[in-house]
């Protein structure tokens, strides 16, 4: 079922405080509703170890089965150091420090607008976003000279 935009913050909110209880760094949210017809935020978290993306994957399961939210897929399986659970509305990804690194989601989403996650988990600010940048305006091509047969 396709949450509204608050519902769905709400949900990468829960997210958030579930990787942050298990201790993970770095954490990261992007709203990527104008740019994704497939999710509305990516939450990025940085593990310590090939254990700690296990820990934080199985955190995230229970958080989101305590909600009742529908899980669309997982993937975390070998030694890959990456591990992707697919919430529909809210994608998270939980990286080792080096596998966070080789992708670089954040540069593949940095048209996003990313949402502070002390805000989103505070609540006591609204969640900041940066200002979507602006599309630069395309020059107008002079038009072609008809060519005249004599």
């Amino acid at each position: 079922m396709k949450l509204n935009k608050d519902e769905s913050l709400d949900l990468a909110r829960l997210c958030c405080r579930a990787l942050e209880e298990k201790k993970a760094g770095d954490l990261r949210v992007i709203d990527v509703t104008e740019l994704s017809s497939i999710t509305n935020y990516i939450v990025i978290a940085t593990a310590t170890s090939e254990p700690h993306v296990r820990a934080l994957r199985v955190e995230l399961e229970k958080a989101l089965d305590g909600s009742k939210t529908r899980i669309v897929g997982v993937d975390g399986s070998g030694e890959s150091g990456w591990a992707v659970m697919d919430a529909f509305d809210v994608m998270v990804h939980i990286f080792t420090s080096d596998t966070r690194a080789r992708y670089r989601l954040e540069h593949l989403w940095r048209d996003g607008n990313e949402i502070s996650v002390e805000g989103l988990l505070t609540g006591k600010n609204p969640p900041k976003r940066k200002a979507p940048p602006a599309k630069a305006k395309a020059k107008a091509k002079p038009a072609a000279k008809k060519k005249t047969r004599k």
